[in-house]
């Protein structure tokens, strides 16, 4: 066995050694452009499209505005347009300087071809030639351009950061779970070389089948690979721990936790695996991205988890768990006395405990009436760079130009007919021609309310309302029309994904579990426990974190997650109640399951939270929003729906948990007690 367990081995390393370049490469093929984030149908997104034909390429505007408080002074203005002259010359054409009603500012849009590559590459550069002005005046760079850049430098070195950080919160947990200075690194090794090897199929995957990837995927894939090995791992070692104190061969041990533990986690695998794939029915393209990347990922940490993570602990034998090491023939391990107490409560008191855990969960719910509407592109950022200090500049001292500029596409032959209609349309305060094609010309409109504002809207779908019937093909794209197209595919993906992963989780908790009534109950625990977590999550944001909205993708993001990896730790409770049920019947089943399972999942649930509450210390609110729910859910879901309510309902419930099925008469008697014995050390 130590031969077999020798050459897996040597083929994972084969495996992190052959994907070490794609690793590397993974970096060069990543794509943060805003169309990446965009739906597939949307106007936004056909606009992005043309503009890439247009000669030049797609254009970044940027807007430049100067501003001195009391009023500009003509060194100012001559600085001003000494400046705009260097950055012509050196970026591309400049619209002509505008000055405020009130005299302390004054602005120009400055376009850049697309050739010059992407804004985050050149932001520091133009604005490093700004940076000689007279003492008392400030110059900022804002924009559309320059908000692109920000968004995309805010990932700047997040990925190392994250990879740190989640590894020493694993480490920690691992180290306090397992009190040992060995055991902790054997499952840190596994997961690692998952996660290596994860990366190299994600870059084939990108390859292949041209999807994409980018930081915001990169980041989720990270903490989930980190998490759910972590969580593979506990459950494993804790069966493996059992079996040590039963079989004196540590092979034979190993290969009969593998056969009890493996199903559960298997399952657990899928049932996340198959809930990501179905974001390919998502219209938002990150979204749609985030299925097979992430499904890769859970892919490749259960194959390692199974297989190469086993195998190291059969070679390293039982001196792994030093000090506390495992000997055949002693106390066998049948769980926490603290768990054996709680079963025991919530058997005394199951309806006390249903209509409890319910309420509490009601409770937080609440919390849902409180700020959902979607986040504007300029509250994305946790801390707030020039490009949004300057968007709020330009709103005080230019409240007439505070728009964001719209890009109209029509075809060449229909530019003028629509430029008229746009120009004569009451929301739009400044109009002017762009770049003309063989097929579409573009029309630069500034809107006369400021970004993410009700009257902008407006203007945004009237237009589009009324262009079709002037040109055919006329299309309204831009910063705010991308946010507008956004929430209405988030909308769209949530009424499709939703119903579609509830389906599959439902189907694969009824294959294994045999059961119509156990999935279905379970599953509702789920999504009440997600609605909850997301109440929370809510006040939260509002009150504390100070946040003006939602991601438009984190409720399907976040409910994807919850409802995937809640079900998980009742795939394990559940599963290994019907192997006690069918020992012991239905009550002392699922009492036994939670005295035995209690501790471990606990455990791997503070785990996975932990790797996801990492996400909160990005720069970026849609990854901090979707870390923290989703850690904040996963601990909800392990400390009460898991521990309290599921329990009470089975019990409640009783054999008709496993209905239609029928368990065999208990083998080994039926005695409602659980036998407390506190968990061996050696």
């Amino acid at each position: 066995m130590r031969i077999r367990a020798l050459l897996v081995i040597g083929a994972w390393l084969v495996l992190v050694v052959l994907a070490a370049p794609w690793v590397i490469g993974l970096n060069d093929v990543k794509s943060n452009r805003e169309i990446d984030f965009l739906p597939e149908t949307a106007q936004s997104t056909a606009v992005k499209n043309i503009e890439e034909q247009l000669p030049g390429g797609t254009e970044n505007v940027f807007l430049v505005v100067y501003v001195r408080q009391g009023g500009l002074t003509p060194e100012d203005r001559a600085v001003a347009e000494r400046q705009r002259a260097t950055l012509v010359e050196k970026y591309g054409p400049a619209m002509p300087i505008l000055a405020s009603d009130d005299g302390a500012a004054l602005q120009y849009t400055l376009s850049v071809p697309a050739d010059r590559g992407n804004p985050a590459d050149y932001i520091a550069d133009l604005r490093a030639q700004l940076a000689d002005r007279p003492d008392g005046a400030s110059v900022q760079v804002t924009g559309p351009g320059a908000l692109s850049a920000d968004f995309r430098n805010a990932f700047a070195g997040v990925d190392v950061q994250l990879l740190v950080a989640t590894t020493l919160v694993v480490m920690v947990i691992l180290l306090l779970t397992y009190r040992s200075p060995v055991l902790w690194l054997v499952p840190l090794l596994a997961v690692g070389a998952s996660y290596a090897v994860s990366l190299g199929v994600v870059y084939a995957l990108v390859k292949i089948f041209d999807i994409t990837v980018n930081d915001q995927n990169a980041s989720i894939l990270l903490v989930l690979v980190f998490g759910v090995g972590t969580d593979y791992a506990l459950l494993l070692v804790a069966r493996y721990r059992e079996e040590l104190h039963r079989e004196t061969d540590v092979a034979a041990a190993m290969m009969t936790a593998l056969r009890r533990a493996a199903p559960a986690i298997a399952a657990s695998a899928a049932t996340v695996v198959f809930a990501l794939l179905c974001l390919l029915a998502a219209d938002m393209n990150n979204m749609a991205a985030m299925g097979p990347v992430a499904a890769a990922g859970i892919t490749c940490t259960l194959a390692a988890m199974l297989t190469f993570f086993p195998a190291l602990l059969i070679l390293l034998g039982r001196r792994v768990f030093w000090p506390w090491i495992p000997r055949a023939g002693t106390e066998r391990v049948t769980g926490s006395t603290i768990w054996h107490r709680v079963g025991d409560l919530v058997a005394r008191h199951r309806v006390a405990a249903t209509v409890g855990a319910l309420v509490v969960l009601g409770a937080l719910a609440a919390g849902l009436l409180g700020r959902t509407d979607a986040l504007d592109p300029a509250d994305r950022f946790v801390d707030t760079p020039e490009s949004v200090t300057a968007q709020s500049l330009v709103a005080q001292h230019f409240p007439q130009h505070a728009g964001v500029p719209m890009t109209i596409a029509t075809p060449s032959e229909t530019r003028d007919r629509v430029l008229a209609a746009v120009r004569s349309d009451r929301g739009v305060a400044m109009v002017a021609p762009g770049r003309s094609g063989a097929e579409f010309s573009e029309i630069i409109a500034v809107p006369a309310d400021p970004p993410g504002s009700a009257g902008e809207r407006a203007t945004i779908q009237r237009l589009r309302a009324s262009l079709p019937t002037v040109a055919e093909g006329a299309v309204v794209g831009g910063p705010s029309a991308a946010t507008l197209d956004s929430e209405a595919a988030s909308r769209r993906d949530e009424r499709v994904v939703i119903p579609l992963v509830l389906a599959v989780v439902t189907l694969i908790l009824g294959l294994l579990l045999r059961s119509i009534l156990a999935p279905i109950a379970l599953v509702l625990t789920v999504v009440a426990s997600f609605g909850s977590a997301i109440g929370a999550s809510v006040w939260i944001f509002e009150h504390l974190f100070g946040f003006r909205g939602l991601e438009p993708a984190f409720l399907l993001m976040t409910f994807l997650f919850l409802v995937a990896l809640g079900v998980d730790y009742n795939i394990f409770l559940m599963t290994r109640a019907r192997e006690e049920a069918r020992r012991f019947g239905t009550r002392p089943g699922v009492l036994r399951s939670l005295a035995v399972t209690g501790g471990v999942i606990t455990s791997a649930g503070v785990a996975l939270a932990a790797t996801f509450a990492v996400l909160t210390t990005t720069p970026l609110v849609g990854l901090v929003q979707v870390g923290f729910a989703v850690a904040f859910g996963v601990l909800l879901d392990t400390l009460l729906v898991r521990t309290v309510l599921v329990p009470a309902l089975t019990l409640l419930a009783g054999d008709w948990t496993w209905w239609p099925s029928r368990l065999p008469a208990p083998t080994a008697g039926s005695a409602d007690e659980v036998p407390e014995t506190t968990p061996a050390k050696a």
